[in-house]
C-alpha cells in the first residue's frame, strides 16, 4: 500500500464481510511477575508509545498515577501514519516524537520482527519491551496497565504503593464496567469510524450513544464510575472521552451530540481528571490526537485538513 495508507489499514483493524469493522486480539501476552522469566527489575522494561492512542495513552496514566517515570522508560513515535506503520522520529520528527534509542529502529515494526522474525500480525502501540532479553514482553495495553499498578510496588515510594486501581473488593463492578465500555465505547467509535457500510454504521453509532448514555446516568453526582475512588474503569472509558469531541465526533462520524453538549455528568469528571490530575493532562496531547485521525485515516478526509477545534479543546472547571 501507499504511504497515504488509512490508519484503519496500518495498525489492528479488520473489516468484516457485512461491512462492519472488528479489531484483531493483541499477540504477545507474557507478564512481568517474579518468579518468571520476566521478573520486575527497575529500568529494565521500556514503553513504546504513541500519544495519539487511546490504548497506549491508558498506559501512560497508569505508569504516571503509579510513579513509575524513573522505572520504566518510554519512547513516543509520531502520531503520522504511513504504509509502514509507527515512525521514529529519524523518519518523521513530528514534535514531540522521539528517536529509538535502545534498538535504533525506524519504524515499530522492526521490533515485532526483531521478537519474532517472519511475524505476519498487526504493529501496536502500546509496546511493553524488555531491555534485557530484547524481546517484546506484552501489547496488550489492559494487561500492561494491570502489570505496572501490581509488579513494581517494592520499588516505588509507599504512598504509590499504595495505590491500588484494580482492588478486590471492586473488581466485579470494574469488570461488569469494563465489559460494556470497550466494545461499545474504547471499540465502538472505531466501529462506527471504520464502517464499510451504512447499515454498519449506524448499528454501531447506537451501540456508542446508548453506552455513553448509561456511563451518564453512573456518573451523576459521582466524581469516579466506582465506589468513591479512581480505578481503571475511569482510565479506560477516559481515554475515549478525551478524544470525542476532538476527533471522534467529526471524522469518526459520532455526532449525535458532542460531550460538552449532551453529557454533562461526563463532562465533569473528564474535566475534574484532566484539571486535577497531572497523570491525565500530561499524557494528552491534542496536536497528536488529531493528526492522527485527521492526517493518517484519509477515509473522510482525502486533504489531510486538521481541525483547529473545538475551542478548548477541554473546558475550564
Amino acid at each position: 500500500m501507499s504511504a497515504t495508507q488509512d490508519v484503519s489499514r496500518t495498525s489492528d483493524t479488520k473489516a468484516e464481510e457485512n461491512g462492519s469493522f472488528k479489531r484483531k486480539n493483541s499477540t504477545f501476552r507474557s507478564c512481568i511477575s517474579r518468579g518468571t522469566e520476566f521478573e520486575p527489575e527497575a529500568n529494565r522494561y521500556h514503553l513504546y508509545v504513541c500519544l495519539a492512542c487511546p490504548w497506549a495513552n491508558r498506559t501512560l496514566i497508569m505508569r504516571k498515577l503509579k510513579g513509575l517515570e524513573d522505572i520504566i522508560s518510554i519512547s513516543i513515535v509520531s502520531p503520522r501514519m504511513g504504509a509502514d506503520g509507527w515512525a521514529f522520529a529519524n523518519v518523521d520528527a513530528f514534535p514531540g516524537a522521539d528517536v529509538d534509542t535502545l534498538n535504533n529502529a525506524s519504524y515499530i515494526k522492526e521490533l515485532y520482527f526483531k521478537t519474532q522474525p517472519g511475524y505476519d500480525g498487526k504493529f501496536t502501540v502500546p509496546v511493553l519491551w524488555d531491555k534485557k532479553l530484547g524481546v517484546i514482553v506484552n501489547n496488550e495495553s489492559s494487561e500492561i496497565m494491570r502489570m505496572l499498578n501490581t509488579e513494581f510496588n517494592h520499588f516505588i515510594p509507599a504512598e504509590k504503593a499504595a495505590f491500588d486501581f484494580y482492588p478486590e473488593e471492586l473488581r466485579s463492578e470494574i469488570d461488569e464496567i469494563n465489559a460494556w465500555v470497550n466494545p461499545n465505547i474504547n471499540s465502538g467509535v472505531y466501529r462506527a469510524g471504520f464502517a464499510a457500510t451504512q447499515e454498519a454504521y449506524e448499528a454501531a453509532v447506537k451501540d456508542v450513544f446508548e453506552a455513553l448514555d448509561k456511563a451518564e446516568k453512573i456518573l451523576e453526582g459521582k466524581d469516579y464510575l466506582t465506589g468513591d475512588r479512581l480505578t481503571e474503569a475511569d482510565i479506560r472509558l477516559w481515554v475515549t472521552m478525551i478524544r470525542f469531541d476532538v476527533a471522534y465526533v467529526g471524522q469518526f462520524k459520532c455526532n449525535f451530540n458532542t460531550i460538552r453538549g449532551g453529557y454533562p455528568a461526563i463532562n465533569l469528571w473528564m474535566r475534574k481528571l484532566y484539571w486535577n490530575n497531572d497523570a491525565f493532562k500530561s499524557s494528552t496531547d491534542f496536536d497528536h490526537i488529531k493528526t492522527l485521525y485527521y492526517w493518517s485515516q484519509k477515509t473522510g478526509n482525502s486533504t489531510r485538513t486538521i481541525p483547529l477545534g473545538p475551542i478548548p479543546h477541554v473546558l475550564p472547571l
